[in-house]
């Protein structure tokens, strides 16, 4: 007990201790006995980068002072190979010759470790989480896994970075829309990339990137996975979601299939107050909608296929869908006083809702010589298919009244792209390349009123409008990196030529369109300090493009007061970030500034009637936001692994246009912790946790909120078969909650998901084949913006 105090102690304190790992020496070969070039990457248990040097066929470091440590070999060729290291006798540890293939190394006196650090930072301030082998990996969809990730949140379907704003999806470095996200079996994601800072070759949409990386086939013969999720909550009921992923692999050819099917239901409840208290137009209205979502069939399905011409060459051809039959009903109930009524107004809507969504990706890697030059072609096609019929009754006022919405929409987006770098030497390297898409985007939206609900029912011409939009960009981007003594810099640029037509029939209708260039430079540089650590400086310029249907001006009914519509006059916002970070030891910290031009935002504007408010996509005028953030990764032995973060954000938001009433303005705490315990008998628990404070911001106000999740995890059958039982939201403190006043409209809203519920995970996994890691290029469909 004496021996573990003292090693926690030195641990937290970051001290020195006497028996530890001082070097290490090895030869690397082929099977064949040749030498073997590559790249190793040496860090320690929280993945702090102790070395990241090129190897010729021998490896030796000296200088070290560590018990634990992670060496990991790459080369073009071979597979990765990673070693986890732990003192046992000696200080300098030979690990004899190390033969890069499926097995073979000799490990000389170490031993060998099955853990990893659950995050770490790299050298360009990016932060990797990883989810394989994690209790991480038995989250129900991407979205869960997000909103457990240390500085994401999730609100309403936006997945946001502390700090920075709405971030852009990537899944193996291809961006994907919000949709596809259904789509990934959780069981199959390898680690998180979380990319504060993109550089030129991303897109420039979003504020922040996020790239998950998957599993692919690797060897030679058939694997698979079969897992079962069983969600139960008393807010929201019970959902079962099945998935199952295939993975067959021989010599050149692999091929990988997945499927998932989620049946249940689920809930959202929104309570909104408007309050008018000018004597001279008073109005109080105290609203209640209550979301009740049937998912009566909820597939998800994909497949790829890759063969690979030789060890520098591979194509890859892959599909992706769903098909999504949403049904359930929508009750809002509506009190209103004001100076000509006082009553209670309501509405039911029985839902009909079918969605369907299909793409078709192909790419082309080659490497061109033995640094990593590489040349990528792409192409994909996306089709997007919507319809509801939903039956809407009103009551309450003068008269009752029924009515019928009948929606389509079709959403068809092509896109190609061609990339190139070129590695002048380990140090140097050149990117480049240009990418071209198209979108077509039209929507038919009608609305039939009856007095009685068998008719006869005529059309509203009001309410009804067509919708049709055409966009195109071409895209073009360099980027240079490289070392200037002990700089390391990255400079890169993107420019981006968009045009897009806009019509539409909704209110007088209209019809315009726009051509603009829009430029956007960032620059990356880190030094390193003594001991490892390395302090980096970045700017770069990104914009958020409106969603497609934000634009649509169409009518989505919510109770007889109260409509969502889009906005065809939506600009897109540009962002400007500064940002400076360093890494001491394990303690990564940073401070950055964000100023934005036309932040895109949201608000309930008044209607055509006194008691009737639209809830309407707008642009306000800027936003300044600052932001000081702390993150500790630490672990203690095998079976305590902890990442801790602490934020802080200090924001004001300005608006011209849509008079909010200004107000004060606070900064906001953000706090995180996620902890996993190894326990005897392979069970392990996780305890996560995170708390987003108060916030003014001179326009708004958001209430805190928090999460409490905990979960125990263990594998049976040789670590085929994997149970894992959660609670997750265990206090019910996620809910979006805030307020603010616009015009002369004072606007309090609460908004409760179905996050709080316990949930069962069964993961069988079958088949002699192991898949690996192999993140893939990056394709750059403009999909993201679909939903």
């Amino acid at each position: 007990m004496k021996s573990i105090v003292l090693l926690v102690i030195s641990i937290l304190l970051g001290l020195p201790v006497s028996a530890q790992i001082r070097s290490i020496s090895a030869k690397v070969t082929d099977a064949a006995g040749a030498s073997v070039d590559g790249n190793l990457l040496l860090t320690d248990t929280t993945g702090k980068v102790i070395q990241n040097n090129p190897f010729s066929g021998n490896v030796a470091i000296s200088g070290l002072n560590h018990v634990h440590l992670r060496l990991t070999l790459r080369s073009l060729i071979f597979k990765d190979t990673t070693i986890n290291m732990v003192f046992v006798q000696t200080a300098d540890v030979d690990l004899g010759t190390i033969v890069m293939q499926e097995s073979a190394t000799d490990l000389g006196q170490v031993t060998i470790t099955a853990s990893a650090p659950l995050m770490h930072y790299g050298e360009n301030g990016n932060m990797e989480v990883n989810v394989a082998g994690t209790v991480l990996a038995s989250s129900s969809s991407v979205t869960e896994i997000l909103s457990r990730t240390p500085g994401l949140t999730v609100n309403e379907g936006v997945i946001s970075l502390q700090g920075k704003g709405e971030a852009i999806i990537y899944l193996n470095g291809t961006l994907i829309p919000a949709e596809r996200l259904a789509s990934i079996s959780t069981s199959q994601i390898v680690r998180i990339e979380v990319i504060a800072n993109p550089s030129a070759r991303y897109d420039a949409g979003g504020r922040a990137v996020i790239n998950i990386i998957t599993k692919a086939p690797d060897g030679n013969g058939l694997s698979g996975r079969l897992s079962q999720h069983l969600t139960a909550s008393d807010f929201a009921g019970t959902n079962a979601n099945s998935f199952a992923d295939l993975a067959f692999a021989k010599n050149k050819f692999s091929l990988s299939a997945n499927v998932a099917l989620l049946k249940g239901s689920g809930r959202e409840l929104l309570y909104t107050v408007r309050n008018r208290p000018d004597s001279s137009e008073y109005l109080n209205s105290a609203l209640t909608t209550d979301w009740k979502r049937d998912f009566n069939v909820y597939a998800t399905y994909g497949m790829d296929v890759s063969y690979r011409f030789s060890p520098a060459s591979v194509l890859s051809i892959s599909y992706n869908g769903n098909r999504d039959q949403l049904g359930g009903t929508v009750e809002s109930r509506n009190r209103i006083t004001s100076l000509t009524t006082d009553n209670n107004y309501g509405s039911s809507i029985v839902r009909d809702e079918l969605r369907q969504n299909n793409t078709i990706l192909a790419d082309f890697t080659k490497t061109t010589d033995t640094l990593g030059s590489q040349v990528f072609l792409s192409a994909q096609y996306s089709t997007f298919r919507t319809g509801n019929e939903d039956v809407i009754s009103e009551f309450g006022g003068s008269a009752q009244r029924y009515l019928r919405n009948t929606f389509s929409q079709d959403l068809n987006i092509s896109a190609v792209q061609a990339d190139f770098s070129k590695h002048y030497k380990k140090d140097v390297k050149l990117e480049s390349g240009l990418r071209f898409s198209h979108v077509g985007n039209n929507s038919d939206t009608r609305f039939l009123v009856g007095n009685t609900a068998d008719g006869p029912y005529v059309p509203d011409s009001k309410l009804s409008s067509l919708f049709d939009y055409k966009e195109t960009i071409g895209a073009a981007y360099a980027s240079f990196s490289g070392n200037v003594g002990k700089l390391i810099a990255n400079v890169g640029v993107r420019a981006e030529w968009t045009t897009y037509k806009l019509s539409t029939t909704a209110g007088d209708g209209q019809d315009f369109g726009k051509d603009y260039l829009n430029i956007f430079p960032n620059l990356q540089l880190a030094y390193p300090l003594e001991n490892g650590s390395k302090i980096r400086a970045s700017y770069n310029a990104r914009i958020t493009r409106p969603r497609y249907q934000a634009l649509n001006p169409f009518v989505i009914y919510q109770d007889a007061f109260t409509t969502i519509e889009g906005n065809p006059n939506l600009v897109p916002e540009k962002a400007h970030a500064f940002e400076i970070g360093v890494n001491l030891e394990k303690t990564e910290f940073k401070i950055g500034y964000t100023y934005t031009i036309d932040p895109l935002s949201g608000a309930a504007l008044r209607g055509n009637t006194p008691e009737s408010y639209v809830l309407k996509s707008i642009n306000r005028s800027s936003d300044r936001t600052f932001l000081a953030s702390l993150t500790r990764p630490f672990s203690i032995g095998k079976w305590w692994q902890s990442i801790n973060t602490v934020s802080v954000t200090y924001g004001r938001s300005f608006d011209d246009q849509y008079d909010y009433a200004t107000g004060k303005v606070t900064p906001q705490a953000y706090f995180y912790t996620s902890n996993t315990f190894s326990l005897r008998h392979g069970i392990k628990m996780q305890l996560l946790a995170w708390h987003l404070g108060e916030r003014y911001y001179g326009i708004r106000r958001d209430a805190r909120r928090s999460l409490v999740t905990a979960g125990i995890e263990k594998s049976f059958v040789s670590n085929k078969l994997k149970l894992n039982l959660s609670a997750n939201d265990i206090f019910n403190q996620s809910i979006a909650e805030g307020d603010y006043n616009v015009g002369k409209t004072q606007v309090y809203y609460n908004r409760r998901f179905g996050n709080n519920y316990f949930k069962l995970t069964a993961t069988y996994r079958f088949g002699g084949t192991t898949p690996a890691a192999q993140p893939q290029r990056q394709a750059q469909p403009e999909n993201s913006r679909a939903n």
